[in-house]
Order: C-alpha cells, then sequence, then structure tokens
C-alpha cells in the first residue's frame, strides 16, 4: 500500500500552520505569554506566536497561538471502525421493518443521568427531526418513546423492559470530566445485570461517540455528528434482522 503522508495546511502546501487555543490558571501579563509560548513549543509546534492573549478574569487567562506543526500522518495506515450497514431512506426503512418484523419496531430513547441536552435525542426522535431529516416518531413502523433528558438509567431499563424495546437509544451531549462514559457503563451494566443485555439493540450517540467507542463501552452502535434518524433506524433494522433470522 502506497503512504499517504499528509501534514496541516495554513498558507502554503505541507506548511504545517496550525492554531490552538487554551486557558491558562493565571492572570495575564508577560510571563503568562511567554509561558503560552513555551507550552507550544513543548507541544511540537515550531516558531510559535501568540496571537491573541485576553484576561478573562479572576486568574485566568485565554490565548490563541499559531505555529507550524512538525508531525505527518500516513492516512493509508489508519482502520476506521464504523458500523456496516446499507442506509436507507423513510420509506425503505418502514418497509423493511413490515417485512422483517411484521410489526412495530419499539424504541426508547432519552438523555441519561444528569444531562439536561435533548438537542441529540430530539433531533432523532421528535417527528419534525433535525436540517430536513425527519425523526422517528414520523415513521410509521416505529413506536418511538422519547424519554427526554436527566432520566436515571433505572428508569430507562425500567421503561424498556415495560415497553418491550426492541431498540434502547441514549445520547449524551455533556463530556465534562468525562462524565458520559461513566454514564453509559452504568446504562450497560444495568442491561447485563437484568439479563437484557443481548435482547436489546443498545445506540448512543453524541457529538464526542464514534462507532469504536460505543463498541468497547459494550454498544451495539455509535452516532457522532451529522447522523440522523435514517442512519440510526436503517442500522437498527439492519442489526435485528441479522439476529433473528
Amino acid at each position: 500500500m502506497n503512504a499517504q503522508l499528509v501534514k496541516p495546511y495554513g498558507d502554503t502546501l505541507d506548511d504545517g500552520r496550525v492554531q490552538l487555543s487554551f486557558t491558562l490558571p493565571v492572570a495575564l501579563d508577560e510571563v503568562a505569554k511567554e509561558g503560552a509560548k513555551q507550552l507550544a513549543l513543548m507541544m511540537g509546534l515550531n516558531e510559535p506566536a501568540v496571537v491573541h492573549a485576553e484576561d478573562i478574569g479572576q486568574g485566568f487567562s485565554f490565548f490563541i497561538v499559531y505555529g507550524q506543526c512538525k508531525h505527518q500522518v500516513d492516512l493509508s495506515r489508519l482502520k476506521i471502525s464504523k458500523p456496516e450497514y446499507e442506509v436507507l431512506d423513510k420509506e425503505g426503512i418502514n418497509q423493511l421493518i413490515a417485512e422483517k418484523m411484521q410489526r412495530r419496531m419499539v424504541v426508547v430513547g432519552a438523555c441519561i443521568e444528569t444531562d439536561a441536552h435533548t438537542v441529540g435525542i430530539d433531533a432523532i426522535m421528535n417527528m419534525k427531526g433535525f436540517n430536513g431529516h425527519k425523526g422517528l416518531e414520523s415513521y410509521h413502523e416505529i413506536r418511538a418513546i422519547n424519554m427526554g433528558a436527566q432520566v436515571d438509567s433505572e428508569d430507562l431499563v425500567a421503561r424498556a423492559i415495560e415497553e418491550m424495546a426492541d431498540v434502547i437509544l441514549v445520547s449524551q451531549i455533556v463530556t465534562q470530566k468525562n462524565i458520559h462514559l461513566d454514564n453509559l457503563t452504568k446504562l450497560s451494566d444495568l442491561l447485563e445485570a437484568e439479563g437484557l443485555r443481548d435482547k436489546v439493540i443498545l445506540v448512543v450517540g453524541g457529538p464526542r461517540i464514534s462507532h469504536e467507542l460505543a463498541k468497547e463501552l459494550g454498544y451495539d452502535a455509535g452516532f457522532g455528528t451529522k447522523s440522523y434518524a435514517e442512519d440510526v433506524a436503517s442500522f437498527c433494522i439492519h442489526e435485528w434482522t441479522k439476529r433473528n433470522t
């Protein structure tokens, strides 16, 4: 396989120009600026320059630094994990569910634990959907139950049992201090403890979610940004068919 080496591009191809921003827990002065520059050098940037420095109060300063990255990456050596399935349109999904399941697919979704941001789960589940892509509530072969935000994992599992869910769909937007990893692990562990893990299709979505991460946490699939209801629904009916035929 031929190598495909790439470097960041700024003004000229392969010049390695990058921009990074960060906050330091010190008041803004010339020493703080030099500290930001030295940190960039330690990160491996050549010729770093602090192009913006701002005092943001209470002993904190914000910096934007330009520099030249000396590293390059060989794209030909990278392997990306992603779910393998055919993405169907809404009509195709409804038709396949009716043909394979001969009943409506039951999907129970929620933002779990302390996560209060419903934008992700609503984009996939709500009737209006997002960006011109209708949500699961508009699919006549899907019974979509959106439990909303800050739902305890125990309550989500109980509702999934009550509704005899085929799919549990979880959204995690808040990721500070990797709280989403703790939340997702808790849900997966609860399903294992209830003996339900192999009986439901477990899907997670969010801006810092990848399929690889989802698999590591015990989920069947993970969806990041620019994912829509048809992506999730296509995966779910293909996964259900694979398990039941």
